[in-house]
């Protein structure tokens, strides 16, 4: 369907900002942190980053494999720069 509505990039902006929004619920819970501050903290990472680079696929992944993802990220203590993405 060429004139599909869902595919509009207002209609995906909106999808996207629903995933995001339940990751950082997913992290406020697992880092037992309050859910804005798991917000401020993901919208600032590489796996973010990563989620709106359509060519790495990780927009296609759960809000839970998301979380696990920047847990990871979290984990390895590789401090994050926009200009460290390779593309």
């Amino acid at each position: 369907m060429e004139n599909d509505p869902i595919k509009s990039p207002e209609i995906q902006d909106i999808l996207r900002g629903n995933d995001i929004g339940l990751t950082a619920a997913v992290l406020s819970k697992r880092l037992h942190i309050e859910p804005w501050r798991a917000l401020e903290m993901f919208y600032r990472s590489r796996t973010c980053a990563q989620y709106h680079d359509k060519s790495t696929g990780l927009y296609l992944f759960s809000e839970n494999y998301l979380a696990e993802e920047y847990i990871r990220e979290l984990q390895s203590g590789i401090p994050f720069s926009p200009s460290t993405l390779q593309h």
